[in-house]
């Protein structure tokens, strides 16, 4: 594997500094602690071409792949910036659109959504299904040829609140009607603005500028012509938005262990205690940000390959699970090793070092929880006895 960034990709990787330059980690938490969008950020975004990353340039798009979006997403959080809604709206949505849907749908959708004027959110998690997608009872009831009336809920949706269009995955036949357990899926691009959407928010006690909604659809009309990738294939292209989401998540989780490594560094290089010696050169607190590191900097060589195998078109769950994994210990870690080197002042507003861990332990459970993740890896990796 070529370790070596191209000219272009350092670029990618390079945009959060200079765009931190403007609006940096205190810009961000003034948002995160009122869970409203950073209008300002996500306008120089969307203007200077990001928002569209991996989508093709005759869509209004970037026409790059899942290793630019990893590093435009790390180089981000290198800066103290995360930002979820990059997740479910750029990668999660937009790069699907690009990859599965009709011409028509593509024009329709890409080319506003690439320049900010419209958004979309990602709808699968169901209350009562969980991690288990293959027992969601969102439906998608035939009423004639090529209609459908959508009713069911979604939980945990990230910014439904902003979305003009969501991306729903739903199915068209039960799954106690099936032959297979993956039969029967269908993905709807839905219209936020439509009478049957009903939306309810989810206090959240982290500091993020998205906030968490639950949706209730209600006999909501869709029509074939709604359906990426198809009536009924919509499991086919499911994991080339589930692998992606991942892979750009641990980026995101590398980008902020590192902030907080660096903010430790500089901590640890002037403060001094009992003596004329920085607190640095203690082993104590020296030795935890070592392997803080070296963890973090594995996790983002994990990520690379995973974005690479996805971007050459090779099976990439196995490189994704790992990243994922890797990427949130890596950034929890790093964050508390980086805490226990500021002491108590770790823990105050001024410093802000506290306010990350909230994030990266979301990661850890969030969107696919370690316990599964893991599961994942000993079975289809490993070839374990399935477990659960």
């Amino acid at each position: 594997m070529d370790f070596e960034l191209s000219q272009e990709q350092r670029m990618i990787y390079q945009y959060g500094d200079n765009v931190a330059n403007k609006y940096d980690r205190k810009y961000w938490m003034d948002y995160a602690e009122r869970h409203e969008t950073p209008k300002e950020l996500f306008r120089q975004v969307a203007d200077d071409g990001f928002l569209g990353m991996m989508v093709p340039e005759a869509y209004g798009g970037a026409g790059q792949g899942m290793l630019e979006m990893a590093l435009f997403m790390e180089g981000l959080a290198n800066n103290g910036i995360p930002l979820l809604s990059l997740v479910v709206n750029s990668t999660m949505s937009l790069g699907l659109i690009a990859k599965h849907g009709t011409e028509e749908q593509k024009k329709k959708y890409l080319p506003s959504a690439c320049a900010g004027k419209t958004k979309f959110c990602f709808a699968i998690t169901e209350p009562n299904a969980g991690s288990n997608t293959i027992e969601i009872t969102t439906l998608g009831k035939p009423q004639g040829p090529g209609a459908f009336s959508l009713s069911g809920q979604k939980t945990f949706i990230t910014d439904a609140n902003t979305a003009d269009y969501a991306l729903v995955v739903a199915r068209t036949t039960p799954h106690t009607l099936v032959q297979r357990k993956t039969d029967g899926f269908t993905l709807f691009i839905v219209d936020m603005r439509d009478k049957g959407v009903e939306k309810h928010l989810i206090p959240m006690s982290l500091p993020m500028p998205e906030s968490q909604w639950q949706l209730f659809f209600d006999n909501v009309p869709v029509t074939e012509a709604d359906a990426l990738g198809g009536v009924g294939r919509g499991f086919e292209i499911l994991f080339d938005t589930l692998n992606p989401e991942r892979i750009i998540l641990s980026a995101m989780c590398v980008g902020l262990g590192r902030y907080a490594l660096g903010r430790a560094v500089e901590y640890a290089n002037q403060r001094r205690v009992f003596s004329n010696t920085p607190i640095g050169a203690y082993q104590g607190l020296q030795h935890p940000l070592a392997v803080a590191k070296t963890e973090i900097e594995q996790a983002g060589l994990m990520t690379y390959k995973a974005a690479s195998t996805f971007d050459r078109g090779l099976p990439a769950g196995e490189f994704s699970n790992m990243a994922k994994y890797a990427g949130a210990e890596a950034a929890i870690h790093a964050v508390d090793a980086s805490l226990q080197c500021f002491g108590g002042n770790g823990f105050t507003k001024e410093y802000g070092i506290f306010d990350i861990y909230p994030v990266v332990r979301l990661l850890r459970t969030a969107p696919l929880n370690r316990e599964l993740v893991l599961n994942y890896i000993g079975e289809k990796v490993m070839g374990l006895p399935r477990s659960y």
